[in-house]
């Protein structure tokens, strides 16, 4: 529950807030600590090798890197990989689906008092690992492994797949891959199997 806390917070910021945003400057001088790749509580024979290049795209790139973010969260064009979940389990594609309300009735029913905003769906790839943060903290493993199980771990895999391909940018590609083996391993790690949910994109 600690490796998962520290990495679901870490990942959750990367995913969720804007890199000239002051909160988010700790993350970014955590990872330009030399030590940060040992310190990572998921072991991968690529490891060092993401870790490198999402230090070099803090500093590099064919566009700045908030102009990344923004094409790659905001918009005003289509994204590339919308970071929702219901986009890719809801067969219209659309926020707010079935899926996302199903996820809001579960927290509920869970007695999870998460801070979000009614009007701000909360399937946000980056408000789901900080939330599977979060209950590790709070020593809720049940509800992390349901979480995941039912919530996260069924689209995040065609998610990251997407966002990897099309984010053209090294630190968000890095951040991707950091991503995906980093589920992986709580993914191998789950004690109940991860739902089988059709994706629609």
């Amino acid at each position: 529950m600690d490796s998962l806390s520290l990495s679901g917070r870490i990942l959750g910021a990367l995913f969720s807030q804007p890199p000239d945003s002051p909160t988010l400057a700790p993350v970014l001088t955590l990872l330009e600590d030399e030590a940060f790749a040992a310190a990572w509580p998921v072991t991968h024979p690529q490891l060092d090798d993401i870790v490198q290049r999402l230090r070099l795209g803090l500093r590099s790139g064919d566009e700045p890197l908030p102009a990344a973010w923004q094409r790659l969260f905001i918009g005003p064009w289509a994204l590339p990989a919308p970071p929702w979940g219901s986009v890719w389990l809801d067969r219209e594609n659309v926020l707010f689906g079935e899926s996302m309300l199903a996820l809001r009735q579960w927290m509920t029913a869970s007695g999870i008092d998460y801070n979000h905003s009614e009007r701000e769906p909360c399937d946000h790839i980056g408000t789901l690992l900080m939330l599977a943060a979060w209950l590790a903290e709070a020593g809720r493993e049940h509800d992390v492994d349901c979480l995941l199980a039912w919530h996260l771990l069924p689209w995040s895999g065609r998610f990251l797949e997407v966002f990897i391909a099309e984010a053209r940018h090294p630190f968000y590609v890095a951040l991707g891959e950091l991503t995906r083996l980093t589920l992986a391993a709580w993914r191998s790690d789950l004690p109940i199997p991860v739902a089988q949910k059709t994706l629609w994109r």
